[in-house]
């Protein structure tokens, strides 16, 4: 269910108290994601690769984050494709908090989106919440990022769409647990170092496209991939997931987790 507005004061309250006495500013964006970063862990890999499969579509995409919050993933790609658009269903999370919304942010609900765009994210859709109809009819490429056994309403597969690959990355809260088990929490460094043995990564990245890009698609997406190797730069904050044991391309000590993280896996 949305926030109500006490919900929100209370949670910008704790915001700023957390902010006056955090280890490191980049720990707000996983204890409050929602204002702070999202609820997805990501790289700047992940921003390339979803660059790469828009362009795969078109030299000039049209991109529409569904339901985008405050933009933190949103300002990152736009750093790549200036046009890119985001709606967000909440208008309270701006106007009734005194935040400034972007002009590129829309206040508008999923199923009624009304243009063609050549790729949609979905980083986020609320349990109950279902609107993969408008989504399938406005785009011909789809990438969305579903936290596992939970928003399984993300899937887009029967909806005339095929997966062409996906990779896992952490979810916000997996990362929290390590950030309050490490730096927060008064514990025995061999209990913490058990209970890192049992990490999670809870969020997957699904690229859905109509069965005429797949090629396309997966070509650009392959060639992205072929250059991480050199990838030297990255956002600061991914020191943060690092220092927590969710390294590029580590593979968890969790039997669950059976490939490394950020590693493709294709279809």
């Amino acid at each position: 269910m949305p926030f109500n507005l006490e919900d929100l004061r209370k949670a910008r309250h704790e915001l700023a108290q957390f902010g006056a006495n955090t280890q490191s500013p980049n720990h707000e964006r996983y204890i409050f994601p929602f204002f702070k970063g999202s609820y997805f862990a990501y790289r700047k890999i992940d921003v390339l690769r979803t660059v790469a499969v828009a362009k795969a579509i078109a030299s000039n995409p049209k991109y529409l984050d569904v339901g985008c919050g405050y933009g933190d993933f949103l300002k990152h790609v736009r750093e790549f494709i200036p046009s890119a658009e985001g709606i967000e269903k909440n208008a309270a999370i701006f106007y009734s908090l005194g935040i400034i919304k972007p002009d590129y942010i829309s206040i508008a609900d999923a199923h009624w989106i009304d243009k063609k765009y050549d790729l949609i994210f979905v980083g986020w859709m609320e349990p109950g919440q279902d609107f993969r109809d408008p989504i399938a009819r406005s785009t011909d490429a789809i990438i969305t990022t579903l936290d596992q056994g939970i928003s399984l309403e993300a899937e887009f597969d029967g909806h005339g769409f095929q997966r062409v690959a996906w990779w896992r990355t952490p979810s916000w809260e997996d990362v929290n647990t390590e950030i309050m088990n490490r730096y927060y929490t008064k514990m025995p460094d061999s209990r913490r170092t058990e209970l890192a043995r049992m990490r999670g990564a809870h969020n997957l990245w699904y690229v859905y496209t109509k069965p005429q890009k797949i090629r396309s698609v997966k070509t650009a997406l392959k060639m992205q991939v072929e250059k991480e190797s050199t990838l030297d730069h990255k956002y600061d904050f991914e020191s943060i997931l690092d220092e927590c044991g969710y390294g590029y391309l580590q593979k968890l000590e969790n039997p669950a987790m059976l490939e490394p993280m950020w590693q493709v896996q294709w279809n």
